[in-house]
């Protein structure tokens, strides 16, 4: 469901981030999906009816929104960088057959035991991908 516009304004002031009509094209593009587009494919969409959106506009909204926390890079597959305005914690499922991307609720995976890693390293955060096929998609593919 489509945020108002007026939430989306407030939230890029919140973050200190000046509203323009790109930004915020870029902002509600994202949030009004769940499918962790790539920046080319934002671009399409915002570019369907009357091209007016440039590949560096757009690249350089997507880096201000991810630099103070209202989108984050999504890096499920090598060599492809995604994006998604969902920034609580959450995992994700990508079907190796057809690329469906799936979020995963925090609480679905449980008992990863980060005290079990070996003495020094510090987590800070962390993130699982589950590859496999979905309901879709034959597994024999």
């Amino acid at each position: 469901m489509p945020q108002p516009t007026t939430q989306i304004i407030q939230q890029l002031k919140a973050k200190g981030l000046r509203v323009t009509p790109q930004r915020f094209a870029v902002y509600a593009n994202l949030l009004d999906r769940a499918d962790h587009p790539t920046a080319e494919q934002v671009l399409f969409d915002l570019n369907q009816d009357a091209p007016t959106s440039s590949q560096s506009t757009v690249y350089s909204s997507l880096q201000a929104l991810c630099k103070v926390g209202l989108v984050r890079e999504v890096l499920l597959e090598e060599g492809v960088c995604r994006y998604d305005a969902n920034v609580a914690p959450h995992h994700h499922f990508r079907c190796r057959i057809c690329g469906t991307i799936e979020d995963i609720a925090w609480d679905q995976l449980q008992g990863i035991q980060i005290d079990r890693l070996r003495p020094g390293l510090q987590v800070e955060s962390y993130e699982v991908t589950l590859h496999g096929c979905c309901e879709h998609c034959p597994p024999e593919a």
